[in-house]
C-alpha cells in the first residue's frame, strides 16, 4: 500500500506558520507600505516560502483559515 504523508492539521488543512516581521528588516518598498508600522506579520508554508504580509495577528489568522489552512504562531 502506497500512502502520501503531508503537513495536515487534525482537520484537513495544511499548516500555514504565522510569526511577527520587523517593518525595518524588509525591503524598502514595503516598509513604505506599512504605514508607520514597527512590525507586521508573515504567513510561511512548511518549507519556510513567504506566502503573504498583513498588518497584523488577527487578520493573518483569518486569511490562513480563509483559504483552508491551519494557522499557528511561531517566534
Amino acid at each position: 500500500m502506497n500512502q502520501t504523508f503531508d503537513q495536515a492539521g487534525k482537520d484537513g488543512r495544511k499548516t500555514v506558520y504565522v510569526r511577527p516581521v520587523q517593518v525595518s528588516d524588509l525591503p524598502e518598498a514595503v516598509q513604505n507600505a506599512a504605514d508607520g508600522a514597527e512590525h507586521i506579520y508573515a504567513l510561511h508554508n512548511e518549507e519556510g516560502k513567504r506566502l503573504a504580509l498583513v498588518k497584523d495577528r488577527s487578520l493573518a489568522f483569518v486569511l490562513a483559515r480563509q483559504n483552508d489552512l491551519a494557522p499557528v504562531t511561531v517566534h
